[in-house]
This record gives C-alpha cells, structure tokens and sequence, in this order.
C-alpha cells in the first residue's frame, strides 16, 4: 500500500497522467478466508437468510469484522447475494461502513458491475455520495473508470455527486476519458454523465479537460460528445 501511495505522489509531483487503480484494489474474501469463515460471515457468504436471521436473534455481532475489517454486509455484497444483503440491513448492519481498504457496498457493487446491487444498496440505506479508496474517490468514479454504464445511471438515479474529484484530481468525466478507451462502453458513460450534468469544463491538475484528452486520445465519438455539449 505504502509503495502505491509513492508511485502516485512521484507520478502526480512530475506532472503525469497516473491511472487511479483504486477500482481494481478491492480485495473480496480468497477461497482460504471463505473457507474459514463462521457464524455471520459464513451465512453472509453462501446468502443464507434464514441463519442470518436465526443469528441475529441469538445475539450476534451484525458488524463483527474479519481480518480485512470486512463485515457480514460487505462479504454479501462481494459476494452479490442480494437477499442477505436486504436482511443484514433490515437488521441493523451499517450500510456505510468501509473496510479496511475504504470500500463501502455501494462501491463493491459499483466494480463488479452489479446495478441491481447498487440500487438495492441505496435503497437500504448506503449513501452514494460516500467518498471511498485510497484515493477519495466515488462509486460513481469507479464505475466511470470502468465504463459501466448501468451503474452509472444507477448512480446517477441514486444521486451519486457527479463533479466529485478524487485526490488525484480526476472527476468521473474525467476518469471516463483518461482511463477508458474511447470504445461504445466509455462513451456511453460520458454521455450519461453529461447528460446528468456532469461539469465538463473542470480539468485535471495540469489544466486539462476531458475534452482535451479526448482530442489527444483521438477518440471520435468521445469528441464530439463533448465538444456538443460545450457548444450547447
């Protein structure tokens, strides 16, 4: 972690374009940890309902933690059971807490392009607006790094902050451009982004806009997106 933190402060010090990789740093329980896992965590795992319940009035610790400060609620939402998910809410689990690496479910579900789970997590309670990762960034801007589109919208229904800028100084529109590929997925982002109002006009840290890097990408349909919705 201490070495990631280097990179980007060295890269961002030198004036470099530095990919937020904070979408791809998730660390969902390894088959060893899942193995291993009891009471609450292990029905959280397998979407076991009923014995989620049957623990719960048995006194169980609903935000108990395993080693990776990951509760109940985020191991079902890795693990995108939806039902143990609406129960542990139900029951009282912190919707907005953050593991050990700053993710909430909101953004669990954001990275593995699950939009039924994003908008279950809002409808429960998560806060799309909560800031998450190292890099203090959204779910909506982990989606847009992606270019999952349905979870953008999702995002965008549910009120995520559409002009956030992370600590990289990166927006969603931005991180749509930057770190995508120009192709129909990235694209579409950036239109439903804008189309949101997404601020256009903001630039990264070296003056930069997204339509700028559009042009230097050469991404065509990128470009004109932008430069339409600049013009009108």
């Amino acid at each position: 972690m201490k070495r990631i933190v280097i990179v980007v402060a060295v890269a961002l010090a030198l004036g470099l374009s530095m990919p937020d990789n904070s979408a791809n740093a998730q660390v969902p329980p390894s088959p060893a940890e899942a193995a291993n896992y009891t009471g609450l965590h292990a029905a959280a795992w397998v979407g076991d309902v009923a014995e989620i319940r049957r623990l719960a009035a048995a006194g169980a610790e609903i935000d108990a933690t395993d080693k990776a400060g990951r509760t109940p609620l985020h191991v079902a939402a890795f693990a995108s059971h939806e039902g143990a998910v609406e129960a542990l809410a139900e029951l009282g689990a912190d919707t907005n807490r953050l593991e050990n690496d700053k993710y909430d479910i909101i953004t669990i579900a954001a990275v593995a392009d699950d939009p039924e789970m994003v908008r279950l997590a809002t409808s429960v309670g998560g806060n799309s607006a909560n800031v998450t990762s190292i890099y203090d960034g959204t779910a909506l801007i982990a989606a847009a790094h992606l270019g999952h589109v349905e979870v953008v919208q999702a995002l965008i229904a549910a009120k995520a902050p559409l002009d956030h800028i992370n600590n990289l100084g990166w927006t969603a529109l931005l991180e749509a451009v930057i770190l995508g590929d120009g192709g129909p997925r990235h694209v579409a982002t950036a239109r439903a982004l804008v189309e949101a109002g997404a601020d256009g006009a903001i630039t990264d840290r070296q003056g930069s806009t997204p339509l700028d890097h559009a042009r230097r990408r050469g991404y065509t349909e990128m470009i004109a997106l932008l430069e339409a919705a600049r013009s009108g």
